[in-house]
């Protein structure tokens, strides 16, 4: 019974030692280095596509220039580029989201003639992240890193178009 009490009482009194390390507040200047041990410890980040900076695609749909394309991303039958996004208060503050380039999707038919079809829908592949947010700490001057899930476009398939019952 002894032991079982004593327990207890260490428990109650270690449980907010070991949970306060849950939402530690930082300095502003130990944010940037504390989010990257949490990315890199609790949260590893995909690796940002190969010549994202490179490839300046167009914004409009390259049906015209579809046979010429290298890059997976325009050889699709639903291409996309991609375009840096940022994100405010978040670890990492920047990173590349996929954005489809067509409405349908490229089919090939006469004589491997490249055209648009709209029986087919151009959509976004997503995949959940997560980041950490900066969050103000009760004292007002310091901040905790706050994990949340954000859905990231990564790539863009096609699809049958929804039909509305």
């Amino acid at each position: 019974m002894q032991i079982a009490m004593i327990v207890v009482i260490l428990g109650l009194q270690l449980g907010p030692a070991w949970t306060c390390n849950v939402n530690r507040c930082y300095e502003e200047g130990e944010l940037s280095k504390a989010a990257n041990r949490k990315l890199t410890s609790h949260y590893p980040q995909p690796p940002e596509p190969h010549g994202v900076l490179a490839w300046d695609s167009p914004a409009s749909c390259p049906l015209d220039l579809y046979v010429h394309y290298q890059q997976r991303e325009a050889r699709s039958l639903s291409p996309w580029r991609f375009v840096w996004k940022t994100m405010k208060d978040h670890y990492p503050s920047t990173y590349v989201e996929a954005q489809c380039l067509c409405s349908g999707c490229i089919v090939t038919k006469n004589k491997g003639v490249p055209e648009m079809s709209h029986d087919y829908n151009s959509v976004p592949i997503e995949q959940s992240r997560v980041f950490l947010k900066r969050e103000l700490c009760d004292d007002g001057r310091k901040y905790y890193l706050k994990p949340v899930s954000v859905n990231v476009v990564v790539g863009c398939t096609c699809a049958r178009p929804r039909i509305a019952s």
